[in-house]
């Protein structure tokens, strides 16, 4: 296959939207949410509304910087131009890797459903199946992965769509051949009150909920080979409102309306089976399943093209091997996509072979990227406003609203739930070990970067110099 000129439009408005949509729905809203529900109790819908309105101020900033710059490697790419090659090349590089790892997360989610329909093949078997044929999806073009992830997304949001509208019929009554005397609003306040544990649980829920709203930004990567790269990063972050708004805030809703939030079959099933079970739906934990397993797919897709976009980037700007730029004729970055699928089949193995150490690790040290990528879009659209207003103004189709205030009260909440997650040391996954983990792993990452730019300068006099002296002897 002759090597392409780079990325290629393969992405129609259709997939970028239901990219965007689905995007925001990952498997830990399906998977994590009982955790929550359970610490927080009701009160959990606060630690989604607080969460769900700083990934809504980040997606506007990254929304401002993206709309005026539509790249594949998005907010590393911003970061590189407003804050220095350093910047660039270690957000970018701990993004890869948290995504790698999530490869690795999900593809065994979806292997332990498959292996409990079809026990003939193993776990592990499973996991290999999934992601080798995602990786086949991957590499054939840029379109495959959209219109998988169309598909994908389209489930979910059908899914949760239904949910809400069978849960709400449910509370109010109406849902016919439907008897249940749990479902009511009253769930919210009868059962030891709004906040049973007290208010200090709603940060403590923002701890559980933060990472399942990591993915929100994968349009504005996707949207640098769409048609309309500047009208898709703006739809998508238009949008983000509403689908917080629905998709997070209204299916919750509905899961502590339909059962007590203490309910113990909420951690035991899980919190949306355990929603629909309770009203006595035929077949509703399997119809869920196929659901979370969808979920799973989708991020698994997403986080093999997330990846492997990002590790492009850093090669284009060369801070990755160049053989990561090169593309297939159909535009198709396939050593970016090989190089990011065998680190999280290294990482599946990891799972299997050394649950307790060194995937434990990798899960602890990627634990915090989220709100270091969200913390770098803080800083990079304070200095990248300046130079868009000074250079090209008319490219602020999306603005960032009350800049620079708002801009630095976002900051500000990140910086306080990572120092609030540093008082969190219960168990191996505790706040306190992630966050220390993220940081030191991060801290390595920004002296190679350093290191790096310090020996790049260092050459750059020697070849100017020696450049002429080779065309004169010559």
């Amino acid at each position: 296959m002759t090597p392409g000129s780079g990325l290629q439009a393969g992405l129609k408005n259709r997939h970028l939207t239901m990219i965007a949509v689905g995007g925001v729905i990952g498997a830990g809203l399906f998977v994590g949410s009982s955790s929550g529900i359970a610490t927080a109790g009701p009160g959990i819908l606060l630690s989604y509304a607080l969460v769900g309105t700083l990934v809504v101020l980040v997606m506007r900033m990254l929304g401002e910087m993206s709309a005026a710059n539509p790249t594949s490697g998005s907010f590393s790419a911003h970061a590189d131009r407003a804050l220095g090659r350093w910047a660039g090349f270690s957000i970018g590089w701990l993004y890869w890797f948290f995504w790698v790892v999530v490869l690795a997360v999900e593809g065994t989610a979806g292997a332990k459903i498959l292996e409990g329909w079809v026990p003939a093949i193993p776990q592990w078997g499973w996991a290999l199946i999934v992601m080798a044929v995602l990786t086949a999806t991957n590499l054939v073009s840029v379109g495959s992965y959209g219109e998988f992830e169309f598909w994908f997304a389209g489930i979910k949001v059908v899914a949760i769509g239904a949910f809400i509208v069978i849960g709400l019929l449910a509370v109010f009554g109406v849902l016919p051949g439907v008897h249940t005397d749990k479902a009511s609003f009253g769930n919210l306040t009868s059962h030891g009150g709004f906040l049973p544990h007290g208010p200090g649980t709603i940060l403590t829920g923002v701890l559980l909920v933060v990472f399942s709203f990591m993915g929100s930004e994968i349009a504005t990567l996707a949207a640098g080979e769409s048609e309309d790269p500047q009208r898709a990063v703006t739809k998508a972050t238009n949008s983000i409102i509403w689908r917080i708004g629905v998709f997070y805030l209204g299916s919750i809703l509905v899961v502590v309306s339909l059962l007590p939030w203490n309910d113990p079959s909420l951690a035991k099933q899980g919190s949306y089976v355990a929603a629909l079970n309770s009203l006595g739906i035929a077949h509703a934990g399997e119809i869920m399943n196929v659901v979370v397993l969808t979920a799973v797919l989708s991020c698994l897709n997403s986080g093999l093209y997330t990846a492997s976009r990002m590790a492009f980037s850093l090669g284009e700007r060369g801070d990755a091997p160049k053989a990561f730029a090169r593309t297939t004729a159909r535009g198709v970055p396939m050593a970016a996509i090989l190089a990011s699928v065998v680190f999280g089949f290294v990482a599946v193995f990891f799972n299997y072979a050394y649950p307790d150490t060194v995937f434990l690790f990798l899960v602890n040290s990627s634990g915090a990227v989220a709100l270091f990528v969200w913390l770098v879009i803080c800083f990079s659209q304070l200095r990248l406003r300046k130079i868009i207003q000074r250079e090209a103004p008319e490219k602020l189709v999306v603005r960032m609203w009350l800049y620079p205030y708002l801009t630095w009260i976002t900051a500000g909440f990140i910086v306080f739930v990572l120092g609030y997650m540093l008082t969190d040391t219960k168990g191996e996954s505790s706040g306190r070990t992630t966050v220390l983990l993220s940081l030191g792993v991060a801290a390595l990452v920004v002296v190679i970067a350093v290191v790096k730019q310090k020996v790049e300068a260092g050459r750059a006099p020697v070849a100017a110099v020696e450049e002429p002296e080779k065309v004169t002897t010559g």
